[in-house]
C-alpha cells in the first residue's frame, strides 16, 4: 500500500511538471477572438456537464447517506443538515451558472471595451449582511440543538457508562438505584476490567455488559470514560458523538425512537442492505443484517477499525426483561 502511495506521488509530480512545461510554451502565444469564442463555448459545455454530474450525484449517491435519525434529538440534526444543504445548494447552483455564463458573455473580443466600475456600497452591504444573517440563524439553531442534546436534567433517564480502551467497548448500567458507582483505572484488577470501586455501595447493583440494549422512547444518559488514549463514541444512526477522554467523564443523552426491527423495515435501510448484500454475495461473504452500532471515530491505534459495539433497541417490556436477567457486579466480582 505504501509503494502504491509513492507511485501516486511520483505520477502527480510528473504530471505537474508536464503541465508547467506546457504553460511555459504558451508564453509567446496570443489568443485571438476565435480562440476566445471557443473557450467561451467550452465554458457553457462544461457548465452543462457540471450540472448533469451534480444532479446525478444528488440522486444516485443518495443511497450512501444515513437513513432517518433513530433518536428524537437527532431530528434537529437532520433538519439543520437539510437546511444548510439546501441553502448551500441553491446558492451554489446560482453562482456556478453566473460564473460560466459570464465567462461566455464577457469572453475576449477586440470590439469590446472594459468598463471601469469603482465600487457599490449597496452591493457590498447586501453580500455582507445577507450571509451574516444566515450564519447567525444557522449557528443559533446549532447552539440550541447542542443544549438540547446536553440537557441531562431528566431524573428518570437510564444512566449508562460507556468505557473505552484499545480496542474494545464495555458498558455499565446504573442498576435499580440508577446511580453509577465510582470508577477509576486504579481499581482495574482481574475481571474488574472497568475499574469499578466495589467499596462504593452504588456499585453493587451495577451491570456490566458488552452489548448495549436500549428501550424505545426512554431518555438515555450516557457517561464516557477512557482507559488509555482519546477515543470517540460515535453512534451515527442516533446522530450522537462524544470524545472519551482519559482522566475525565464526558456525557450526552438521547431518546431512541425506533426499535432495531422497526429500523430494518424502513425503505432506505432495506435498499442499503440490498446493496451491501450484493457486494457480499459476490465475495462469498456472510449476508449483512442491519444493526445499530457504537463506533470509535478517532484513529486510536492499529485495530481502530474493529472497535465497535452492537446496539439493540427494543420495546420497554423487552428491555426490562433483559436487564432483569443480567448479573450485577456484586455477584460477579467477589
Amino acid at each position: 500500500m505504501l509503494a502504491l502511495f509513492y507511485i501516486f506521488i511520483g505520477v502527480a509530480i510528473g504530471v505537474s511538471f508536464w503541465q508547467i512545461t506546457r504553460i511555459l510554451n504558451f508564453r509567446e502565444v496570443i489568443a485571438n477572438d476565435e480562440d476566445n469564442a471557443k473557450q467561451g463555448k467550452y465554458a457553457l459545455y462544461f457548465m452543462v456537464f457540471f450540472y448533469a454530474m451534480m444532479i446525478y450525484c444528488l440522486i444516485a449517491m443518495n443511497v450512501i447517506m444515513l437513513p432517518e435519525s433513530a433518536s428524537i434529538e437527532g431530528e434537529h440534526d437532520d433538519r439543520l443538515f437539510d437546511l444548510t444543504f439546501w441553502l448551500i445548494g441553491i446558492v451554489q447552483f446560482i453562482m456556478q451558472f453566473l460564473i460560466f455564463y459570464f465567462t461566455f458573455k464577457y469572453r475576449g473580443n477586440k470590439a469590446n471595451k472594459a468598463k471601469f466600475y469603482a465600487d457599490s456600497h449597496k452591493l457590498e452591504l447586501i453580500w455582507t449582511v445577507t450571509p451574516a444573517i444566515v450564519l447567525v440563524g444557522l449557528i443559533g439553531y446549532g447552539l440550541w440543538q447542542w443544549n438540547n442534546v446536553m440537557d441531562l436534567s431528566d431524573d428518570d433517564a437510564i444512566v449508562i457508562e460507556v468505557y473505552s480502551q484499545q480496542f474494545r467497548w464495555d458498558a455499565r448500567y446504573a442498576g435499580k438505584d440508577n446511580t453509577l458507582g465510582l470508577g477509576n483505572v486504579n481499581y482495574i484488577k482481574g475481571i474488574n476490567t472497568m475499574g469499578v470501586d466495589m467499596s462504593d455501595k452504588n456499585s453493587q447493583d451495577d451491570v456490566q455488559v458488552t452489548e448495549l440494549y436500549l428501550p424505545k422512547g426512554k431518555k438515555i444518559h450516557f457517561k464516557f470514560r477512557s482507559q488509555d488514549v482519546l477515543h470517540s463514541a460515535y453512534m451515527p444512526h442516533f446522530r450522537a458523538q462524544m470524545n472519551c477522554v482519559p482522566g475525565m467523564v464526558t456525557e450526552f443523552g438521547f431518546t431512541p425512537k425506533y426499535t432495531t426491527e422497526e429500523m430494518r423495515q424502513q425503505s432506505e435501510v432495506i435498499e442499503k442492505t440490498k446493496g451491501i448484500n450484493i457486494i457480499r454475495a459476490e465475495k462469498g461473504e456472510e449476508l449483512y443484517e442491519f444493526d445499530y452500532l457504537l463506533l470509535c471515530n478517532k484513529i486510536c491505534g492499529a485495530s481502530h477499525y474493529s472497535m465497535q459495539m452492537k446496539i439493540t433497541v427494543v420495546e420497554q417490556e423487552e428491555y426490562e426483561k433483559w436487564i432483569a436477567e443480567q448479573p450485577t457486579l456484586a455477584t460477579v466480582i467477589q
